[in-house]
């Protein structure tokens, strides 16, 4: 095994990153504090077994996944980063901004590369939509806006925008290659009275740039789409529906003052078709000793601040 990855956490998104990295070669270790479970998850996937995090440092594998509940993410974190380990931390990054900044400054003061799993950010089809926005395919940007809508996963411990927001968060911030100057938020609790059902968040960017996400888990279909609408194009993708990025030369001319709307016919743009998960755990294992391009720490806390300020 060249490189020995531990996965922190056995539940059923931890087992995703297990069995990617067991197929990837890479997988060293798991920790999981259900002795049943454990025993189940190392035999499947023949890695070694821990009870607890201190167990799994004394080892010093080369890189540690975080795919524990939320509520430990700062624990583990800082004993990772502390012992100048490496760390991947799952989304979102923390439950507040006070402890995102402090796993940065951490990861900073020893060293140590802290990466956030923002899959979507390894998607090709948004890495194909960053592309088209950058090569001014689309002209001057001008608005995005972001919907992931459904009829269920309703939690009892989160509300829908800390649940289902922080993958927009991080595509848009992405795309326009900035975090958000500021936010207005809007939103909707049905179902209990301290948890919202669903959220719409308005944001504007620099260079006026402006955006939207509307989230919900009180919605008759599914939906997750990407729209970006700019002076020459719109590029639109839907991950719930037909899974293709169209881009369409919609725009507006002028002739004497008088608007007059041009367009033709949308086309398909191709991508290639690769694991988001895979990709990412490979750009983690890739850059467990040198600079991070993308789901910094810091990327980590922007997204975790725009969380937060929605809450507060």
């Amino acid at each position: 095994m060249s490189t020995s990855i531990c996965v922190i956490g056995g539940g059923r998104w931890g087992e995703n990153h297990i069995r990617t990295l067991h197929d990837m070669g890479c997988l060293a270790a798991i920790v999981e504090p259900d002795a049943i479970r454990l025993q189940e998850l190392t035999t499947r996937y023949d890695a070694a077994g821990h009870a607890s995090i201190d167990d799994a440092i004394v080892k010093k594998y080369d890189g540690y996944v975080v795919a524990a509940p939320a509520q430990l993410h700062y624990e583990i974190g800082m004993k990772l980063l502390g012992a100048g380990l490496p760390v991947l931390m799952e989304k979102p990054m923390t439950l507040n901004s006070f402890e995102a900044v402090n796993l940065v400054e951490e990861a900073k003061s020893t060293n140590t590369q802290l990466m956030v799993a923002h899959i979507l950010l390894f998607h090709p089809a948004i890495r194909k939509i960053k592309e088209l926005v950058g090569t001014g395919e689309i002209g001057e940007l001008y608005y995005l806006y972001s919907t992931r809508i459904k009829f269920g996963t309703i939690r009892t411990e989160e509300n829908v925008f800390w649940s289902f927001a922080p993958h927009d968060i991080a595509v848009l911030n992405y795309i326009v290659g900035s975090p958000a100057n500021s936010m207005t938020f809007n939103k909707g609790n049905f179902l209990q009275s301290n948890i919202c059902d669903y959220a719409l968040a308005q944001m504007e960017y620099p260079n006026n740039v402006k955006a939207h996400i509307f989230v919900s888990w009180l919605h008759p279909f599914k939906e997750q789409r990407l729209v970006a609408i700019g002076s020459k194009g719109m590029i639109w993708f839907d991950d719930a529906g037909d899974k293709q990025v169209h881009f369409c030369d919609k725009h507006v001319e002028w002739n004497n003052g008088i608007p007059s709307c041009s367009e033709s016919e949308s086309i398909v743009v191709p991508y290639e078709t690769k694991m988001p998960l895979d990709e990412e755990l490979k750009y983690f294992i890739n850059h467990l000793h040198s600079p991070l391009e993308l789901c910094t720490g810091m990327d980590g806390y922007e997204v975790v601040k725009i969380l937060e300020n929605a809450q507060n």
